[in-house]
Parts: structure tokens; C-alpha cells; sequence
């Protein structure tokens, strides 16, 4: 009676180098076919000289303006009362509160801090403020 001589079995093994080369084909096909998009602005600002600036406030509801000064001081109102930033805040709000389609009106000046504009643009979208926009004053003819 003749038996099968069996074979010795080795464990499987995995080849790296082959995983590697099929891992490096992969990073080079996903970074191939990625597309990048730019970042949304976050902030949309007119700039303080316009060609196509138009007087705010002539319309039946004029809007809630804001002043920001040079040294970063805020006014609020056709009155221009002096004002802080927590003040600001709770103003925005109470007025809002009253009329939902308040539209809010920046004056800045130009040399004012931009982060206080934003700080402004912040609290008006606590505020629930939909409607901002910013005064510019009339482009010189060329």
C-alpha cells in the first residue's frame, strides 16, 4: 500500500513590497482626482468708494446705521449717540425684535479696525439682522 507523502506546508506569507506598490498606486490615483475648492468668502464688503453708491435711507423704512469712527468708537442712531459694544449688542437686538426686516447700515470710516466691523457684522447676525449693507461715498470721475 503505497501512502502519499505529504508536503511540508509553509505558512502564508504576505509580500510588503506588493502592498506598498499597490497603496502608492492608490495615494496617486485619489490625489489625481481630487478637486479643490476655494474657500467661500466670509465676509462680503463694499468698498469706500463706489461708481455705483447710492444715498441709504430713501426708502420708506431707513435702515439702523451704525457708525465705526477712526479710533474704532461706535455710534448708533440718525443721532449718532455714542455707544459700547455690549450696549450695541443689546440695541440690535431689541430692535430686531420690533421689526423683523430691520436693515442695518454700516458708516466705517476708512481707516477704522476691520475687526470692529466685523464684531459689528457678528452682533447684527445675533441680532437676526438679515439686511447689512455699508454707506460708500461716490467714486471721483475719471
Amino acid at each position: 500500500m503505497r501512502f502519499l507523502l505529504r508536503k511540508k506546508h509553509q505558512p502564508p506569507a504576505v509580500i510588503i513590497v506588493a502592498l506598498i506598490d499597490v497603496l502608492i498606486v492608490v495615494l496617486i490615483f485619489l490625489m489625481v482626482t481630487t478637486t479643490f475648492k476655494k474657500p467661500l468668502a466670509a465676509l462680503k464688503l463694499a468698498l469706500p468708494e463706489s461708481s455705483q453708491a447710492t444715498k441709504a435711507g430713501a426708502n420708506e423704512n431707513p435702515p439702523l446705521v451704525v457708525v465705526i469712527e477712526e479710533d474704532g468708537g461706535l455710534r448708533l442712531g440718525q443721532e449718532a449717540k455714542p455707544v459700547t459694544f455690549e450696549t450695541l449688542k443689546t440695541e440690535l437686538v431689541s430692535a430686531a425684535a420690533k421689526n423683523p426686516e430691520l436693515k442695518l447700515s454700516l458708516d466705517a470710516d476708512k481707516k477704522a479696525p476691520f475687526g470692529q466691523i466685523v464684531k459689528v457684522m457678528d452682533a447684527a447676525k445675533v441680532a437676526r439682522i438679515k439686511y447689512v449693507s455699508a454707506f460708500t461715498k461716490e467714486a471721483p470721475a475719471p
